[in-house]
């Protein structure tokens, strides 16, 4: 008994260890993105998931109709996919190209050509970090990994060793090209969403399906 009480203790202990020494990555203002010398620091975000935005008076009702570009992979030098494989980007890149276009048809008519009462919308793919295999499940079960986590979820924050995605959001007039609202937002599932940390996309998938219904909620 003496050797289990120890053994948990160490796992406690190591637990600890990689909580404390998690780096949590942050968004940044990303020189390639066109909107980027407009935005400017979101002090009313509270959350910290949206720490840079740029927002003008729009009456979203006077649009029904979106063009979607193609998601963009980016690719400046302030990227923050660590060491994430180019495939493992695409699949995120494609879900989010899916996932958002799901969201949108829902309030608007998607097009192709630029028209009277149309948004363009240019989504930016900065950045992503994946779940840490096995141990981001286990630490929802730990002692000290339960304790950490239940604050994260009071707070709507991070879970332990559980992975983001990071990405800009640009929205102009098709018409006239003028930008009406841009940002930069990092998403992830809720701390205890045990099902986000099975997988090593799986966190960053659930972030961009929160990503998409903010977008929507925005628009409507």
């Amino acid at each position: 008994m003496n050797r289990s009480i120890a053994l948990r203790g160490l796992g406690t202990l190591l637990l600890g260890a990689a909580v404390a020494g998690c780096a949590t990555v942050a968004p940044v203002p990303y020189s390639g993105m066109a909107s980027s010398a407009y935005m400017a620091p979101d002090k009313s975000d509270a959350s910290g998931r949206v720490p840079y935005r740029y927002s003008t008076q729009v009456d979203w009702r006077a649009y029904n109709r979106a063009i979607l570009e193609p998601v963009v992979v980016y690719r400046g030098r302030e990227h923050q996919f660590g060491d994430m494989s180019d495939k493992d980007k695409a699949t995120l890149a494609a879900y989010m190209q899916t996932r958002f276009a799901e969201g949108l048809r829902g309030r608007f008519a998607l097009v192709r050509e630029r028209g009277p009462e149309t948004l363009r919308i240019r989504l930016t793919l900065t950045g992503a970090v994946a779940n840490t295999p096995v141990l981001g499940t286990l630490s929802r079960f730990d002692v000290a990994g339960a304790v950490y986590n239940g604050v994260q979820a009071a707070r709507d924050g991070e879970g332990t060793m559980t992975g983001s995605v990071i990405y800009g959001v640009e929205i102009f007039d098709a018409v006239t090209a003028r930008l009406l609202s841009a940002y930069v937002t990092k998403q992830f599932p809720a701390a205890y969403d045990i099902k986000a940390t099975a997988g090593a996309l799986a966190a960053a998938t659930a972030g961009l399906d929160k990503g998409a219904d903010a977008l929507m909620a925005q628009l409507n």
